[in-house]
């Protein structure tokens, strides 16, 4: 299912995506498109990437090709997702110990995870 989301392969094309998504929740799948669990990550996030659509831009991240960003975010697990607004990381803990990136889950949990993120962003804007 790799193929039916945008891929983002070098770390200028990554850099500009975190720059460039305004209002929305930027959400990179750093992962690998050979890796089974990966595919079944991106099967739901093609899948809820319509329906998200205005308020989530959703990327996949190959590992091996922005080894800056994988040791930056200390991408360990595979696959991981990590969250931006307006250029800013979001750091969401869903109870595990990195605190900021959630492995695979099912569609009706990303649109949970991903409207709760969305919402929480508006909140804290509207409070200043």
């Amino acid at each position: 299912m790799s193929f039916l989301l945008p891929k983002l392969t070098s770390k200028k094309e990554v850099d500009q995506a975190i720059k460039s998504t305004a209002e929305k929740v930027l959400v990179l799948r750093f992962g690998r498109d050979e890796d089974p669990v990966c595919l079944q990550l991106d099967d739901i996030l093609s899948k809820t990437s319509s329906d998200l659509s205005k308020m989530a831009s959703i990327y996949l991240v190959d590992v091996d090709q922005t080894p800056v960003y994988t040791h930056y975010f200390d991408i360990s697990y595979i696959p991981s997702t990590v969250f931006f607004f307006n250029g800013q990381h979001m750091k969401v803990d869903y109870g595990y110990l990195n605190g900021f990136r959630f492995g695979a889950f099912i569609k009706k949990a990303a649109m949970n995870i991903l409207a709760h993120v969305f919402w929480w962003i508006h909140v804290l804007i509207s409070l200043g």
